[in-house]
């Protein structure tokens, strides 16, 4: 006879006493607000799991759910046709759910402010539906003891919310979503266990925290310039920080400004697999450099993280196969095109959608080329082109029938090609982040021109310097821009949300 097996009575909820909506007219109440109903409710769940890992005998289910922000305008009213985010195109409800306010303190001051500013509307506070996986509830670099968890009778899953990936999703940012009838519209790209679900990726993929991130982030696919920025930034912190606060490498280890070496003497046992740098400013405004390894598929994995955080500009600075006899090594691409061969962003963002040049970064790349290589006009020329840069998914390209590729390549005017450039532009363009490109040459596979260990070391020991230097000084140039001129219309939708 089968054992059978009976499952157990419906566990009725406990849940915060109720949130009584709030009305404000100040950005920075509101935001003070948020973090109130965010912390009690992440205290809620948390202490009621450590709670049952203590008695063991649970009654109840436990939920909480996220704070959540939301305007209505009545007005088809136009705001400054200058602007890219920070307001709504049509009268309506709009609403976002919203996680880490103390993360994020900054970014939703500006972002309502200017709803306020630009609409003459309140922002009310109130509690969502979406409950917040408990999960997510510790935050990250939270550590929870093993005993607790094995003092509770049953699965977590019944008596806490866990992430639900059915609704995680980049429908909005991607213009898929459509709001049922009825429903409000979203008022931001991202919504809370979005948001969550990347944060906890990212400590993952990088071993820092999410705070250190900064505005403007460097990627590279070589650790040479990851040596290079880490003597650089740790130059900055011993001469007093010439205006950077901290230095953070992976493991959250902090030099700050001032010190020639860190707080402390731990290390890494082994590096994360994209591990992080982050030279700080007050207000993110430093730089962030991410070694992203090789590959679209790494690209599309960081760049999807970090593209919650809001960044104001980011930049591939990496190596390329030259496809012109006219390059030579060590000259400079900056790419004002891309030919998209990559594949990981098909789904996402048809290869048929332009990925354009965007003027500001232009600018901010070709003038820091002049300074630090002391060329201008004419005779930058000689070491840096502007063209199309193609990004393949398949590193020995050059063993395949040399009809196919390199006729395709030919075609599209292909100055340069490499395996991470392409995607990373169009992640920004999806995420609206403006984006960027400077390439240096390390080969010429279709010249017999390829790396040998000799010629590969003198090389990276007299160019990466050089380059990496480039790509600190382009960003530098844009954090002295006004975040309204470099978020681009060029990378807004027929139907945005207001928050940037």
């Amino acid at each position: 006879m089968s054992k059978r097996i009976f499952s157990p009575k419906p566990l009725s909820f406990a849940t915060p006493e109720p949130y009584e909506p709030q009305s404000f007219e100040d950005p920075v109440a509101a935001v003070d607000a948020l973090q109130a109903l965010y912390d009690r409710n992440t205290t809620f769940l948390t202490d009621a799991f450590v709670s049952l890992g203590k008695n063991g005998s649970p009654d109840k289910r436990f939920r909480a759910c996220y704070p959540q922000v939301s305007i209505e305008t009545t007005s088809f009213g136009h705001v400054d046709s200058r602007l890219s985010y920070g307001y709504v195109a049509s009268p309506g409800v709009y609403t976002t759910t919203i996680t880490r306010p103390k993360l994020f303190r900054h970014y939703l001051k500006e972002q309502l402010g200017l709803l306020m500013r630009n609409h003459g509307v309140r922002v009310i506070v109130s509690e969502s539906t979406t409950p917040i996986p408990l999960h997510f509830a510790f935050g990250e670099g939270a550590y929870v003891e093993a005993e607790i968890a094995e003092g509770i009778e049953l699965p977590l899953r019944d008596l806490f919310d866990a992430p639900d990936l059915t609704t995680t999703d980049d429908e909005i940012a991607n213009g898929a979503y459509e709001p049922g009838p009825g429903e409000p519209s979203p008022l931001a790209p991202f919504t809370a266990q979005r948001i969550d679900y990347s944060l906890a990726r990212l400590s993952h993929y990088t071993a820092t925290s999410a705070n250190h991130f900064q505005n403007f982030v460097l990627f590279t696919n070589y650790q040479f310039y990851v040596d290079e920025f880490c003597a650089w930034a740790r130059l900055q912190m011993a001469e007093g920080g010439n205006g950077y606060t901290a230095f953070v490498e992976p493991g959250n280890i902090v030099t700050p400004a001032g010190a020639d070496k860190p707080e402390t003497d731990l290390t890494l046992a082994r590096l994360p697999q994209m591990p992080a740098y982050h030279i700080k400013k007050k207000g993110h405004g430093g730089i962030t450099l991410v070694n992203i390894g090789v590959g679209p598929s790494n690209a599309k994995t960081i760049t999807d993280h970090i593209a919650v955080l809001r960044p104001h500009a980011w930049l591939m600075l990496g190596h390329c196969a030259g496809l012109r006899n006219s390059q030579t090594l060590g000259d400079y691409v900056l790419a004002h095109a891309y030919v998209r061969e990559d594949h990981v962003l098909d789904d996402d963002l048809p290869v048929w959608v332009p990925i354009p040049a965007l003027a500001e970064v232009q600018v901010a790349l070709e003038s820091a080329v002049e300074e630090v290589t002391g060329l201008e006009g004419y005779d930058l020329k000689r070491i840096m082109r502007t063209g199309t840069v193609a990004t393949i998914d398949n590193r020995n390209w050059e063993l395949r029938d040399q009809r196919g590729p390199v006729k395709r390549l030919s075609q599209s005017r292909a100055i340069a090609l490499d395996m991470e450039s392409a995607t990373i532009a169009a992640n920004g363009f999806r995420f609206r982040v403006p984006y960027g490109t400077l390439l240096c040459v390390s080969d010429k596979p279709l010249h017999g021109e390829l790396k040998l260990p000799g010629m590969a070391t003198a090389f990276y020991r007299t160019q990466v310097n050089q380059h990496l230097r480039i790509g600190i000084r382009a960003l530098e140039k844009l954090a002295g821009m006004p975040t309204e001129k470099l978020h681009s219309r060029k990378l807004r939708s027929f139907f945005e949300t207001a928050f940037q």
